[in-house]
């Protein structure tokens, strides 16, 4: 898949959440989260930290806690309207995929979750001349930066993976039990987990993937006017 262009990897890298019993070799692990650490990150903290889950037993540990999480967002996620750029045929093959990577999460041969070390609390004070800005729009700057440290990391994973022929997802419902999380994986207090990602050789096919119309999405300058190609 070397000569994989940049754009049809992701105009193709659809989520995938069922995955064949193929190995996947360390090489093509180690490529991934080479690929990973070329991201940007708040600071250029390069705080993060990716840990590879292979063993049979741990799989079931982090799978059972995750099904768990799922059961919570499967409530919340049944008193959502449908999408409206998505048929109802659309949305139940999207539904059925999200509740079977809910009970078979195991069943991948690659977990990866993507954490960061967390260096402390934001600081509350703010010089005298930007006392204007409140407490909680720095806790939220932190949180968002903390975010955008670790995320396109986890995209560079999407990306990786598609380019190398492997599937994944990105996950965040085990957040709910992340305490149960760290003690299984033995992280420290200092480490919050951000993405549980299955990988494995996909048992479905790669995109297209379907989005909406940029003209639905894409605004020019202020918030009434439309961008237009």
């Amino acid at each position: 898949m070397e000569d994989f262009g940049l754009f049809q990897t992701m105009f193709s890298a659809r989520a995938l959440r069922r995955f064949r019993a193929d190995p996947v070799p360390n090489e093509l692990i180690s490529r991934i989260l080479e690929a990973a650490i070329q991201a940007p990150s708040g600071g250029n903290a390069q705080s993060w930290l990716f840990v590879v889950i292979r063993d049979e037993e741990q799989r079931r540990k982090v799978a059972a806690i995750y099904a768990k999480a799922s059961k919570v967002v499967r409530y919340f996620y049944s008193k959502r309207e449908r999408p409206s750029h998505m048929n109802e045929k659309q949305y139940e093959r999207f539904w059925a995929s999200g509740v079977y990577l809910h009970e078979h999460m195991d069943e991948a041969p690659v977990l990866l979750l993507a954490c960061l070390k967390i260096a402390g609390n934001p600081p509350l004070e703010v010089p005298p001349e930007c006392e204007e800005v409140k407490p909680e729009s720095l806790i939220a700057q932190a949180e968002r930066t903390r975010c955008g440290s670790i995320y396109p990391a986890v995209q560079n994973i999407i990306l990786a993976c598609r380019a190398l022929g492997l599937g994944t997802v990105i996950t965040t419902n085990h957040v709910l039990y992340e305490d149960e999380i760290r003690k299984v994986i033995g992280l420290p207090a200092n480490v919050q987990t951000y993405a549980l990602m299955p990988i494995g050789f996909p048992r479905d096919n790669f995109g297209p993937v379907r989005r909406k119309p940029l003209s639905e999405v894409a605004l020019l300058d202020r918030w009434d006017n439309l961008w237009t190609s």
